[in-house]
């Protein structure tokens, strides 16, 4: 069974590699890519603040956020798609949208599960 490497790249170092963080060896890639959503998703929620809009989350997020990514151990083994980039535009969407409405009713920040 292949195993699959997630790395960090820093958008705000971008193509510096040796800004380039490891965060773990994973048994198969749905692990993987699950580490890398839970990588986002913290970032986006340390980001988000009541009133910022999807736009403005987002072009934080590509400015200074992690960008999290799945390599095979084995380059033999098959690649993984995901880009967090188009995973965290979709997760800013649903995080203000959610966000706005529990700030209204109870004054909290979102989290996602």
């Amino acid at each position: 069974m292949p195993n699959y490497r997630v790395l960090i790249n820093d958008n705000a170092h971008y193509m510096d590699e040796s800004e380039r963080a490891d965060h773990g060896i994973f048994a198969n890639a749905d692990e993987a890519i699950a580490a890398c959503k839970n990588i986002v998703d913290d970032e986006l929620h340390t980001m988000w603040k009541p009133g910022t809009t999807a736009k403005e989350l987002y072009k934080l997020y590509v400015a200074f956020g992690p960008d999290s990514f799945v390599v095979p151990l084995n380059p033999k083994d098959p690649d993984v798609e995901f880009s967090a980039w188009t995973y965290a535009k979709e997760r800013c969407k649903e995080l203000v949208r959610l966000g706005d409405r529990l700030s209204l009713i109870v004054g909290c920040k979102p989290r996602f599960t």
